[in-house]
């Protein structure tokens, strides 16, 4: 029997190249400096080039597992080196590796034995292996009381079922009962975390996970296991499908792509279901009166969306690691819905109201494949708004998907489900531009907008997205017209799509940790442009301006919420810090301002140095004050301080020579104030 892999060649409109625009040089603000004093506005920021020292390589996957089982002989070291307690040991997920040689680590944790829920972290070190920096889902130190729970497990899982019930859930029972230490939010304490299955009550699969203080009894968080979400129900027309033929018969085996399958529910809703097989290489008639036309939109679905991920990233699968997952098709009876599972690492999708409209188009299988990847990478939350963070990343990666596959069928846009009319008048499910005008989601950030559903408060992240992409006002593309606002009146310039999406999947692959939400996201990001496109450049601060546009920080001139303007003033004279010796200054004199200082100056500082924790760092006002802005630590071994202090300095004047002061307080190790920022509101 002979085994080959056969690739169907139907007219299929030519695939546009999904590449990183890299228009424009990398430029950094001017500065008017004259014996070491600078006062000045900033220049207009420049689009930057990506710096190639911080793109991903592109890994095999057994290149890939040779970092891993690296990572796995050594996680006692780091333990030991990030000063974690002697219960405490490390568990290696994932690894991304940057063309300079730094590596982001991604790891989860344990306690005496028992996963940490929101433990996980993200280690950056060069590469001689000197720790860089360390992302954590939780600040808190990992400690509890004891491991004897007060509360039985019994009574965990009563409540758990409970819970389930009340949303739907068909099961009297818990499918599991484990003990974890649930550090997600608040001070670390011993818990239970119940996982139960069965149905929801739209015939969706249940998995209910219910965190339950062990001492108490206390709920103290819940999420859905299975993510869902629904898509473009109008078919992709003729296309190109890789398939496997053996002897005569051809299956929807894809063993260009990790060997992903597609197989036929028949209407079931449990198991693989039966692969789709057959004599000819020709799939489906274009109409649901064929049970392999739902299984073609599937599979072309999800060679998009490897395809996608590959190109655009260097991403090799889910996991990265080259192997495929599986698509299911025809679940279950009217289902309105398709969902990821990572219990069976695989998409399914129903088949629409009356079983007319199957769920099997591009954006659908970017967005399920999409849940994979924050699984398997961020790992974010599926609750509050980290839940939000996860569905609007599977919302921005199905977009991607959709305008990376450049279909003619299928034009690239920014609504999801715009052919489904679930809402019965031919409205989409959800906008980029305008949540809200899907009647729940949210345009803007609020304190409460972890209160909703994901699917609605994604809308914060997702209006993110195609501000930074598009920009706000009126436009069309591809035939669709957008209209998008700001929630501080003020228009925000976009940078590209595919700038954009570069920007996000950095943030999800080695900033973003379990617990990430909207305030953190906005970090992450931010650091995202700076090592891609430079902290000076219009990338950066078009991130910025997008973040403020939904009421998530400030705008890059100082100015947010209320709208507003900003000045920055700024030195770039290099000055070096002695080894264990004096405090030395860098200065900047602010002229032409009325009145005191803010309340919340800005205070960016750029140092170099091999062990940052030997530095105290003050600003120092024209009055002679000393504001703190960071201590010593013997503890603080990594690389160098760029970061943004906030600082009251309301008693100040705002003309005069203000100073930044540096004292390298240990031997050793020496550094270079390369430059520094005060940013007016």
């Amino acid at each position: 029997m002979r085994s080959s892999s056969s690739r169907r060649r139907i007219p299929h409109t030519p695939r546009r190249t999904a590449t990183v625009a890299l228009a424009g040089v990398a430029a950094l603000i001017a500065a008017a400096v004259q014996t070491g004093a600078a006062s000045a506005a900033p220049a207009k920021p420049r689009p930057g080039k990506v710096n190639p020292a911080h793109v991903a390589v592109k890994l095999t996957p057994s290149q890939r597992a040779e970092l891993i089982r690296h990572a796995d002989a050594t996680t006692a070291a780091t333990a030991r080196s990030l000063g974690l307690d002697a219960k405490e040991k490390l568990v290696v997920k994932d690894v991304v590796k940057d063309a300079d040689g730094t590596l982001h680590t991604r790891y989860e944790r344990t306690y005496a034995g028992l996963p940490v829920l929101g433990g996980d972290l993200v280690v950056d070190s060069n590469k001689t292996g000197k720790t860089m920096d360390v992302i954590k889902a939780t600040g808190a130190t990992l400690k509890v009381a004891g491991l004897t729970p007060a509360v039985s497990q019994a009574a965990a899982e009563k409540q758990a079922v409970q819970r389930a019930k009340a949303r739907g859930g068909t099961k009297s029972a818990a499918d599991s009962v484990r003990k974890v230490i649930w550090a997600a939010a608040g001070k670390p304490v011993l818990a239970y975390e119940t996982v139960v299955g069965g149905l929801q009550d739209d015939g969706t699969p249940n998995r209910l996970h219910v965190i339950t203080d062990a001492a108490t009894g206390k709920k103290l968080y819940e999420y859905q296991g299975i993510e869902t979400g629904v898509g473009n129900t109008q078919y992709s027309g003729q296309v190109q499908l890789t398939t496997t033929q053996s002897g005569s018969t051809y299956t929807l085996t894809d063993g260009a792509r990790g060997g992903h399958k597609t197989y036929n529910l028949n209407h079931g809703t449990s198991g693989t279901g039966t692969l789709f097989s057959q004599s000819n290489d020709t799939w489906g008639n274009g109409t649901t009166s064929n049970a392999a036309t739902a299984g073609a939109d599937a599979h072309y679905g999800a060679q998009e969306t490897w395809d996608f991920y590959k190109n655009t990233f260097g991403r090799s699968g889910i996991k990265n690691d080259g192997v495929g997952a599986y698509s299911r098709v025809h679940y279950g009876n009217s289902y309105v819905n398709a969902f990821w599972d990572d219990g069976c690492f695989c998409m399914t999708y129903g088949d629409g109201s009356n079983d007319a409209d199957p769920l099997t188009s591009l954006d659908v299988a970017g967005h399920e494949m999409s849940h994979g990847v924050t699984s398997n990478t961020a790992g974010l939350d599926y609750s509050g708004e980290s839940g939000g963070l996860n569905e609007a990343t599977s919302d921005i990666m199905g977009t991607g998907v959709e305008f990376y596959a450049n279909n003619s069928s299928d034009p690239g846009d920014y609504l999801i489900g715009e052919k489904i009319n679930i809402n019965g008048d031919g409205t989409p499910l959800r906008y980029m531009d305008k949540p809200s005008k899907d009647g729940g989601s949210a345009d803007y950030w609020s304190s409460s907008v972890g209160n909703l559903d994901v699917h609605y408060s994604s809308g914060v992240a997702n209006h993110f997205f195609y501000l930074l992409s598009e920009g706000s006002g009126a436009k069309v593309i591809n035939g669709v017209s957008y209209d998008s606002p700001t929630a501080d009146g003020l228009p925000v310039t976009g940078i590209g799509r595919d700038k954009a999406l570069q920007i996000w999947y950095r943030a999800l692959t080695t900033k973003f940790t379990s617990t990430t939400d909207y305030a953190g996201a906005r970090i992450g990001t931010l650091a995202a442009a700076g090592e891609l496109y430079g902290a000076s450049s219009s990338e950066y601060k078009a991130v910025q301006d997008a973040w403020a546009a939904v009421a998530v920080g400030s705008r890059s001139d100082g100015g947010g919420g209320g709208g507003g303007g900003g000045t920055t003033y700024e030195s770039n004279v290099s000055v070096a810090i002695p080894d264990n010796g004096p405090a030395v200054t860098s200065d900047i004199t602010v002229s032409g301002r009325s009145g005191n200082a803010p309340s919340n100056l800005q205070v960016s500082v750029d140092i170099t140095h091999t062990w940052r924790g030997d530095l105290v760092i003050d600003l120092v006002g024209p009055s002679g004050t000393a504001y703190r802005l960071k201590d010593f630590s013997s503890s603080d071994s990594a690389d160098n301080v760029k970061q943004t202090y906030t600082v009251n300095a309301s008693a100040e004047p705002a003309n005069g020579t203000w100073k930044l002061r540096v004292q390298d307080q240990a031997t050793y190790d020496t550094g270079t104030i390369n430059g520094w920022k005060l940013t007016f509101p």
